[in-house]
């Protein structure tokens, strides 16, 4: 059995991983766990650079936390505007000992209502609670899963870029020459 440290307590998190991972290695068993870990960037990133930074921050962290993993992930949700509109996505880090892999979730465009509530402080998932009457959203469908009707959940934004991280790890011989030492 393989044991995946998720460098969060967000049940959606914790089971797109667990889902990403049973897809890619059929064959495996995996004990998923999830642990609080600081990410060092704002609790809503505001861009890419500042997202994907907070991905690799938190499996850096719970690798350090718990070391006794096979897997460590961070992922990190967060926006990014062009002064007109804004989009909401997820970085994924997956470490080994020996392999860092990673990917971008797709965007999605916020409304202008919760584009304006966002850029004046507030976080995405208390501006989708606030505008669509809900509670916690973030555990759940998330802003994604509103938009959209639950079409696309906030798991379900997560779960491809997982597979997409796993890549190095699936295909481990296309890597070899990447891995860090």
């Amino acid at each position: 059995m393989k044991k995946i440290v998720v460098a969060s307590k967000n049940p959606v998190k914790i089971n797109a991983t667990r889902k990403a991972f049973e897809r890619v290695f059929p064959e495996e068993t995996f004990e998923v766990i999830g642990m609080q870990v600081p990410s060092f960037v704002s609790d809503q990133p505001m861009s890419d650079e500042e997202t994907l930074e907070g991905a690799i921050n938190r499996a850096e962290n719970v690798k350090l936390a718990h070391k006794t993993a096979d897997f460590w992930v961070g992922i990190e949700g967060g926006i990014e505007t062009d002064g007109i509109d804004m989009d909401a996505f997820g970085w994924i880090i997956i470490l080994t000992e020996k392999r860092v892999g990673q990917a971008r979730s797709c965007t999605f465009p916020l409304p202008p209502y919760v584009a304006k509530a966002v850029l004046a402080g507030k976080e995405l998932g208390h501006v989708n609670d606030e505008f669509f009457k809900m509670h916690n959203s973030k555990q759940g469908g998330g802003a994604v899963g509103s938009l959209t009707d639950n079409l696309v959940t906030r798991m379900d934004l997560y779960i491809q870029p997982l597979i997409l991280a796993l890549i190095p790890f699936s295909q481990p011989n296309l890597y070899n020459d990447f891995e860090q030492q």
